[in-house]
């Protein structure tokens, strides 16, 4: 089996609700990162553009992929596929790009995400009856109980009873590591395009947190312990030998491990738990190993939990902050820790880093990547 690297990976600022992205059309959110991903590369030497896109309606709709490649001025003759596995999405279409080259199908792929929340709500394309509603083979298996992310995240802090302060604590850490990351210069050379961040709050304090109503009634998530909505786009260029030949490209970076795997698809948000477990059985590699984690903040709990199932030191994970402080736009939000994992392993000379985010379903991808 052939090896696959990143040769590349670049991201835009990650703009809040309504703020710095918010009028840009999503595929020239797209566009942008990759114009900035191929400056020095032959745009014509692509075999293909996969990128992860959720709620896939409006400016969003009809391939997101291959229109970001034509808006960016790139050559017809590159297709474009648009993959969606919820949250994951980018992160999968990071696995894709690396399957084909591995298997000897492709050389060199651009692998990202694009998502503008601000355009198009999340949940869009599932209104107004979700996709569980009226299946009778759902029914027969999970009942009609219903199915949401923000019960999901306070069933997990009751199951693995997570107080509502350790929470707050780990996601006003969260804030705090991301605005020092930014002050500090480190996102700076992995983004390209308007200004900075634009999520993370620098005022916020434990007793704003703490002052702020649960999402749901009796339940312990607030909005303060949940990522935050935003808009964004992430590529990597996933190179194979002969590209890196050929091109004359750096391999920074080679695919280690990927893999997917399942859970509980009620409980949904519990998966990166038995799939960090797999892909560390599959690797050898244990926690211990693994110099820098990047666990998708989806919520609080969601991170809280796999710490406690994992073992994993805190001080090795997200340690620039993540989704609470600098936004989840869902389906960029894969290739975005991607970008920042990579960059953050050369900044810190660590040599492994594992990625893992939870995934509308009860689903988790998990990426090793090696740094070289």
């Amino acid at each position: 089996m052939m090896e696959a690297y990143l040769a590349g990976a670049v991201r835009t600022p990650v703009g809040r609700r309504g703020g710095l992205l918010s009028a840009v059309h999503p595929a020239d959110l797209g566009a942008l990162v990759i114009r900035e991903l191929l400056k020095d590369v032959d745009p014509a030497a692509v075999d293909d553009v996969i990128l992860g896109c959720v709620d896939t309606i409006g400016p969003q709709s009809g391939d997101i992929a291959r229109t970001a490649w034509l808006a960016a001025g790139l050559p017809e003759h590159v297709p474009g596929v648009t993959v969606d596995r919820q949250c994951g999405s980018s992160q999968q279409a990071v696995h894709f790009a690396a399957q084909a080259v591995m298997s000897g199908t492709a050389d060199l792929i651009v692998a990202g995400g694009v998502q503008n929340m601000s355009q198009v709500p999340i949940g869009g394309a599932m209104a107004p009856a979700g996709p569980y509603v009226n299946s009778d083979g759902w029914l027969r298996r999970y009942g009609d109980q219903p199915i949401s992310q923000f019960r999901s995240a306070d069933d997990i802090a009751e199951k693995w009873s997570i107080t509502r302060a350790e929470m707050e604590a780990f996601a006003l850490r969260s804030h705090e590591r991301a605005v020092a990351a930014i002050d500090r210069g480190w996102f700076d050379g992995e983004i390209t395009g308007p200004g900075r961040d634009e999520c993370p709050r620098r005022d916020t304090t434990a007793s704003r947190m703490a002052a702020l109503q649960p999402l749901r009634a009796g339940g312990s998530a607030t909005a303060a312990t949940s990522s935050q909505i935003a808009d964004g786009a992430a590529a990597l260029l996933i190179a194979g030998e002969q590209a890196i030949r050929d091109h004359g490209l750096r391999p920074r970076a080679r695919i280690h491990h990927l893999s997917a795997r399942g859970d509980d698809p009620v409980l949904m948000l519990t998966a990166p738990i038995p799939a960090t477990a797999h892909a560390l059985r599959r690797t050898g590699l244990t926690v211990g190993d693994i110099d820098r984690f990047e666990i998708n903040e989806a919520f609080a709990s969601v991170v809280l939990a796999w710490l406690r199932e994992t073992g994993a030191d805190p001080g090795r994970v997200n340690v620039n902050g993540g989704a609470i402080a600098l936004g989840h736009p869902l389906g960029a939000t894969g290739a975005r820790l991607m970008v920042s994992l990579l960059h953050e392993l050369e900044r810190s000379g660590g040599r492994y880093g594992l990625q893992t985010m939870c995934e509308g379903g009860g689903q988790a991808n998990v990426t090793i990547i090696e740094r070289l």
